[in-house]
């Protein structure tokens, strides 16, 4: 153990032939500071927390269970619905667990490995989330408009395909931004001042230039959610011209039932970020909220959203779980 004389931070050396980097030691692991300007509050905090994780748990893994069980639900609509829930019961375990456990009075530490960890993955699953919206937007344009050719175009092989390639292009876009991230050298500070590793947290403790670190990242991040908007955008605008086509008003309301949890579920993905964006100066700790409310609020909300309401899926669950033992309200 090295003991660093400008910020007393213990770390194990690393052998270094360069002679830039000779008299420092490498940083082996970090120190989550927690969310900005919450101190004295750790205890509702985790009780508040806790409730939120717990109810993504059960939400999520209820709804995977009344797809898997029942065939009535194996179509392209539940089948990206399914993928919904495995990406929100993995994106919110990114975060919480390591939250929750220092929130309860253990270590704020983490291993530089876990940091790389949890990088990789919270953009793995961000960049996945983005893909597997514009995905189910797509799914929800051919439904309005090509009904009758909708099984035929949406086949088993082309809705495969499309979460295929959403959870391999979330791992490729992770892969870049954390190459770039930990391929910097961390021989100072390990000082996180956030409540998880992120590229705005970590870049700022590097040892050499992140300039490229920097514009790469929020050009790969920035580029690819205002891609997914545009698209998303593009097909809500012809599936609203193809409902107002629609002569019958009963027509338009089915219609339209079957966009409402789609579109309400986006407003609380890309609202947060959006009103945050829209900030000249957001405060650290707004920044906070607007994470915790895509990582633990909004995958919280999406079961109820999309599933627990819908007749289709409370009858599945009813058929899994006894009545006596577990019971759904009707619509």
């Amino acid at each position: 153990m090295v003991r660093t004389a400008h910020s007393g931070i213990e770390t194990h050396p690393r052998v270094d032939s360069s002679p830039r980097r000779r008299n420092h030691t490498m940083v082996t692991e970090f120190i989550l500071l927690g969310i900005p300007e919450t101190e004295s509050l750790e205890t509702a905090l985790l009780f508040l927390f806790s409730s939120f994780y717990l109810c993504i748990l059960l939400g999520n893994v209820l709804i995977l269970t009344a797809i898997i069980s029942s065939t009535r639900l194996h179509t392209p609509m539940y089948f990206f619905l399914g993928n919904l829930s495995i990406f929100d019961l993995g994106f919110s375990s990114t975060t919480a667990p390591k939250m929750l456990f220092y929130l309860s009075g253990n270590s704020h530490a983490i291993s530089y490995a876990g940091c790389v960890s949890q990088l990789f993955f919270y953009h793995f699953l961000g960049c996945t989330e983005c893909l597997l919206y514009t995905v189910m937007a797509c799914d929800r344009f051919v439904a309005i408009c090509f009904p009758l050719r909708y099984m035929v175009i949406m086949n088993h092989r082309v809705c495969f395909m499309l979460a295929t390639g959403t959870w391999m292009s979330g791992c490729v876009h992770a892969m870049i931004l954390t190459s770039l991230t930990f391929q910097l050298p961390y021989c100072g500070s390990n000082k996180v001042g956030y409540y998880f590793c992120d590229i705005p947290s970590v870049l700022p403790l590097a040892c050499k230039d992140t300039s490229l670190a920097q514009r790469v990242g929020f050009t790969n991040v920035g580029l690819l959610s205002l891609i997914c908007f545009f698209l998303i955008l593009v097909s809500y605008t012809c599936i609203g011209i193809s409902i107002s086509k629609i002569r019958s008003a009963e027509g338009r309301e089915r219609a339209f039932s079957t966009c409402s949890a789609h579109l309400t579920a986006i407003l609380c993905a890309y609202g947060p970020v959006i009103i945050i964006d829209l900030q000249p100066n957001p405060s650290a700790l707004l920044g906070a909220i607007i994470q915790i409310l895509n990582n633990l609020v909004t995958p919280m909300l999406n079961p109820l959203i999309y599933s627990l309401r819908n007749k289709d899926v409370k009858s599945a669950l009813r058929n899994v779980f006894p009545k006596k033992s577990f019971a759904v309200g009707n619509k």
